[in-house]
This record gives structure tokens, sequence and C-alpha cells, in this order.
């Protein structure tokens, strides 16, 4: 092979790897909130699971990446592995998209698509312009990468040395099932390993024949990615990660021996060798998806007994994959599922403030100031996964949702700190002995309930999508600020009375004026749901 030729098919390969890089990342700006609300609608549907992984890969333009964002989600607490195993057969399927594209042999108006894409890019200032043009371009470039290829690979097909090799691949499956894997696991893109393949075809460097085994090496190959991916994340993702190569493995063991009659089948789809090439890809994936979707139960329980253990139980956990920052709409609602835990590590620290106001406990205590330093590592984190995220290209919905959890975060953390405030308050009483009337007990239990439930609403509004829930934390903010002012008046008539010592009576106006700040920041959580900053 000349100098030319390896630099025509590198920079070929090149352009086709980085025009399916900004096709995907397009479609994925210009429908990142639908493919958000097919997260949400997942269940454990497994039908529903394979509808979503072969749209999300289409999108995406990669059956690595959806994979790879699967792992995340499940490491993330966001998908079960019962889940994942449905949306990754939907990869499969959905991976075959880009060799269909390809058969379609438009290269010719690669440079018409590039033109027109680049117009937006540059005069538009819509952002949903801006990506539509970005998907154009992309496509155009993917398909000059093609031409290019094909260019390249040309005289190769005419060469003895490479008859040579057909001969043996002709004569032995097996290498042609590595070398297909091979290749893939070094371009990580099963992809670009088929438009290779497709490429050869159309010179008539290689038969469909012996295109079929390389092609069903390309899909064990395609799984080193998510494998590589899931080392030091979770048990279930490191299991989610190896169903995909037990998949595709099994596919490939009942297809290898069956492989002279699909050829045959094959073979009847089209005239052209390319796009038999790319029907085989699809009946190929289709097919076995068919064969093992009624069986991913029984995978399930195999691939837990190939990664054996027990999940992880650590309580609050963190989960920020940083696998998910190419996809900025699931980033962010791994980050809401996040800032939500946060929340509930807030209020479980409320609520042992209110059982130790009846019930003094010095290790109830301790707690509440484990629950705050955790809230503030959930701050930190999130903040700084947060800024990872603006690195990249948002459109204006999601820069929206960016401002929002920003907001919520600070909230959060201030509530934590005012929980942190009322738990030095309550060590103080229990350290010196101090009492309050049972006036003021019944008072101050009433006030921190009807403070803690304003919290827990604020939460639930966001969690729920329930903006009568974040009007009802607008009303009851401004009872908990009357109510604070009533309370600070009848607690120093009791101690102009003397009905409570001086010593309680700091503490009682302490307690309440942190809790009536707590009720600023719930409406602030509810106002920054409605679009409206209260404080």
């Amino acid at each position: 092979m000349s100098m030319a030729m390896m630099f025509g098919l590198l920079g070929g390969l090149g352009l086709f790897l980085y025009g399916m890089q900004q096709m995907g990342d397009g479609l994925q700006k210009a429908a990142g909130h639908k493919m958000r609300r097919l997260l949400e609608v997942l269940t454990s549907n497994r039908l529903l699971g394979v509808f979503v992984g072969a749209a999300v890969t289409a999108i995406i333009q990669s059956s690595s990446a959806t994979t790879v964002m699967v792992v995340g989600f499940v490491n993330a607490g966001l998908m079960s592995l019962h889940q994942a195993i449905g949306v990754i057969m939907g990869a499969n399927v959905g991976t075959t998209v880009t060799a269909q594209l390809i058969a379609f042999d438009i290269g010719a108006y690669a440079l018409v698509f590039v033109a027109i894409g680049v117009l937006p890019i540059v005069f538009s200032k819509r952002k949903r312009w801006r990506y539509m043009g970005q998907v154009l371009a992309g496509f155009g470039i993917l398909f000059l990468g093609i031409e290019t290829m094909k260019t390249a690979l040309a005289p190769i097909a005419e060469t003895p040395s490479f008859a040579s090799i057909t001969r043996i691949l002709a004569e032995n499956q097996t290498l042609g099932l590595g070398l297909g894997a091979a290749l893939t696991a070094l371009l990580q893109s099963s992809s670009a390993a088929i438009g290779i393949i497709q490429s050869l075809a159309l010179e008539g460097g290689i038969s469909v024949q012996m295109a079929l085994p390389i092609l069903f090496g390309t899909n064990v190959g395609t799984t080193i990615t998510a494998l590589l991916s899931s080392v030091g994340t979770s048990l279930n993702a490191r299991r989610a990660a190896v169903s995909h190569l037990c998949f595709n493995l099994i596919g490939t063991i009942i297809f290898l021996p069956l492989l002279p009659w699909f050829a045959k089948v094959v073979a009847r789809t089209s005239q052209s060798p390319v796009r038999q090439i790319a029907n085989a890809h699809t009946l190929f994936n289709a097919a076995n998806t068919i064969i093992l979707l009624p069986f991913a139960g029984l995978l399930a329980v195999t691939v837990v007994r190939l990664v054996p253990g027990k999940p992880e139980t650590n309580g609050f956990v963190l989960h920020l994959d940083r696998r998910l920052l190419q996809t900025p709409a699931i980033a962010l609602e791994q980050v809401f599922k996040e800032v939500m835990q946060m929340g509930e590590i807030a209020l479980e620290m409320l609520t042992i403030a209110r059982d130790n106001l009846i019930h003094p406990d010095e290790e109830a205590l301790e707690r509440m100031l484990e629950l705050e330093e955790t809230i503030d590592g959930f701050e930190a984190g999130i903040a700084e996964y947060l800024v990872e995220i603006s690195r990249g290209s948002l459109s204006d919905k999601q820069a929206d949702m960016h401002r929002q959890l920003h907001h919520l975060i600070n909230d959060i953390e201030r509530v934590g700190d005012h929980g942190e405030n009322i738990e030095e308050l309550l060590a103080h009483n229990l350290a010196n002995h101090i009492s309050f009337s049972d006036r003021a007990m019944e008072e101050l239990s009433e006030f921190l309930d009807y403070t803690v439930e304003t919290f827990k609403v604020a939460l639930r509004a966001w969690e729920n999508d329930d903006p009568m829930q974040a009007r009802l934390v607008e009303d009851r903010e401004q009872y908990i600020d009357i109510r604070e002012e009533q309370l600070r008046h009848s607690h120093i008539e009791r101690l102009t009375e003397n009905l409570c010592s001086p010593a309680s009576g700091v503490v009682f106006l302490d307690i309440i004026s942190n809790l009536e700040r707590i009720g600023d920041h719930s409406a602030n959580i509810a106002g920054n749901y409605l679009g409206e900053m209260v404080h």
C-alpha cells in the first residue's frame, strides 16, 4: 500500500468518524428534551426498552455511545439491570441505520449537504437552526469520508496480496470474526468498520459471503467500549456491560453455523453488494433481538452469575457519571435526580431535629452533623459537574434547566446550614439541661412540623412536576413569616412573666429564626420551579 493510498484511507476514515460525530451531536442537541422524555417513560417493559434503545441510538448514531450511556444510567441508579438489557438490545438495532444510509450512495451530493449545513451554522442566530445545520454538514462530511475511502481502496482491491487475504478469509470464518472484532475495537465504532467493508464490497474487493463473519465480529468488537467504561463502576453497571457482550456473542454463535443460508437470504434482498451488507447488518441485529428478547430474564440471571456479588448499599451516595456529559439532556436528568436526593438528606436532617426536640439524643444530633457534611459534599460535587456540562453546547431549554439546578443546590445547601444551626442549639439545650415550658414546646413543635412539611412540599413540586404544590409553598411561606413574628412576641411575653428561663428564650428565638429562613428557601425552591425567584 502506497503512502497516498494509506493517507486516503485514514483521511476518509477520519472524515467519516467526524461527520458521524457531528451529525449525532446535532441531532442530540435538537432532540435532547425528547431523549429525556424517552428516559422518563422507560419502564420495566422490555419491549419498550428495545424501542427506546433503537430510537436513542438512531439519534446519536452510535450503539457504543448508547451502551456506555446505559452503563452510566445503571451506575447512577437511573435504570435497573433488566431495563438496561432491553435498551442494549434496541441499541444494536438502532446502529444499523448508519449502514443503511451509506448504502444509498449519495456521495456525489456530499458537498451539497456540507454547503447547505454550513449556512445556518454561520449565519443563523437560532440554536435550533444551527443544530440542524450541524446535522446536514455532518451528514455530508460522513459521505465525503466514504467517497474518500472508496477512492483509496479501489487500487487495493486489485493487488495480489489483497487477493491472498480474501482467499484466507473465505476459508477461515473464525479469522474473519476476529478481524471484525479487532477492527471495531480499534476504531471504537462498528459503523466505521462496516463502512470500510461496504467500500471494499463496492470495489469488488470482498464478497458478501466473506463480509458476513467480519460483520458478526464487529458486533462483538463494539462491546469493548462499554466494558472499558464499566471499570470502577457499580456492580450492576458492570453487569450491564457484560450483558452487552453476552447478547452479541450469543447472536454470533447462533448465526455463524447458519452463514451459508443467511448469505442466500441477504443476496435476495438487493442487487447491490453495499445494500446487501447493510441489510445483513439490520437483519442480523433485528433477528438476534427477536430471538433473545423472550429470554432477557434468563440473560440477566446468567450475567448475575458471571459477575457475582451484592449491590452496594452505602446510604446517600452521589452518582455523577462523566460518561453522560456527551449527552447534556441525560446528564441534566442525572443531576436532577441527585439534587432531589440532596433534598431528601436535608429533609431527614430536619426530621431528626423534630424528633430530638421531644426526645433529646446525642447520637441523633451527631447524625445531623454527618448529614450536613453529606449535603455540602453533594453541593460541591453537583456544582463541579454542572460546570462540566456548561462547557458543552446547550439548547435554550437545557440552559434554563442548568440555571435552575444551580439555584436548587444553593437553596438546599442553605437549608442544611440552618439545620446545622438548629442542631447546635439543640445540643446546647442537651448539654446545659435547658427545657422549655409546655406551651413553648407545643408552639415550637407545631412550627417545626409546619416548616418541615413546607420544605417537603417544595421538593415534591419538582419531583411530581406539580405547579399546584409550588403555589401552595408560596402561601405556606407567608404563614411562616406571620407565625414566626407571633411566636417571637408570645415567647417574649413568657420571658417577661418568668414562665420560661432566659437561657431557653435565646434558644427558642434562634430556632424559630432559622425555621423562618428555611421557609424562605422553600419558597425559593418553589419559585424557581415557577420561574420566579422569591428571596
